[in-house]
């Protein structure tokens, strides 16, 4: 499928990129410009892309201090949700987007959780576009220690963890925000930081095993969501 539609992808960390999700979404006819913010890029004062993805990074949603471009990304999430232009936050990206439509986020919150999770759908993925007819208990990559602690109010929450309620929502009819890495390839946990993982009594080599294990049953679920996210950014 040709490219029909560009989504604009805000890049917080060298390790945070797109992943498979890039190439997913081109599957789907949607193309991606990818901004390094953590580099220096610019981002732009307002959002003429047909969607917007905000991926991972190190950061609570509000660090502006040490991340000086969150609050223009913030901006461009404001943005595309008054303006109905479909949202899909990753990690930070999905905490960003619950805390700017109105929920909380907080910092070493919770559980921490690393590799490859259990999730769990929720009735409301019952007829949700992305979430329908999924498995009912998926596995995705995990990677973090901040957690969303309150959803927006009118958010339809879509999947949780043991560890960790706030897995999936939607705000709105197209704006949706994950805490899992549904772009991670196996291989990306190999380049994880050894001693950050060692700080919260995980093995490195065990979590790139088990994401190899469990990738053969989780990339086509995180692909279809992909694809379906594609279609909503086509449509407009």
């Amino acid at each position: 499928m040709g490219v029909e539609a560009t989504v604009l992808a805000v890049q917080s960390g060298a390790r945070s990129g797109p992943g498979r999700w890039a190439g997913w979404l081109a599957e789907g006819g949607v193309g991606m410009d990818v901004v390094r913010a953590d580099a220096g890029e610019p981002l732009p004062e307002r959002l003429e892309h047909d969607g917007l993805v905000v991926l991972g990074g190190g950061y609570l949603p509000d660090d502006d201090e040490r991340a000086p471009w969150l609050p223009d990304t913030r901006a461009l999430v404001e943005q595309a949700l008054e303006g109905g232009v479909p949202v899909f936050g990753i990690c930070l990206g999905g905490q960003m987007l619950a805390q700017v439509a109105g929920g909380a986020v907080a910092g070493e919150h919770g559980a921490p959780e690393f590799g490859t999770t259990v999730l769990t759908l929720r009735q409301e993925a019952a007829d949700d576009p992305l979430f329908r007819e999924l498995p009912e208990r998926p596995r995705a990559v995990e990677n973090h220690v901040d957690a969303i602690v309150r959803l927006p109010a009118e958010a339809h929450w879509l999947a949780s963890s043991a560890g960790c309620p706030y897995q999936a929502f939607r705000v709105g009819a197209a704006a949706w925000g994950v805490q899992f890495h549904p772009e991670a390839a196996p291989e990306s946990l190999a380049r994880w930081s050894v001693a950050r993982l060692e700080r919260h009594g995980m093995d490195r080599e065990e979590l790139h095993r088990a994401a190899l294990r469990e990738d053969r049953d989780a990339a086509p679920v995180w692909r279809e969501v992909a694809l379906r996210f594609a279609a909503q950014v086509r449509k407009g």
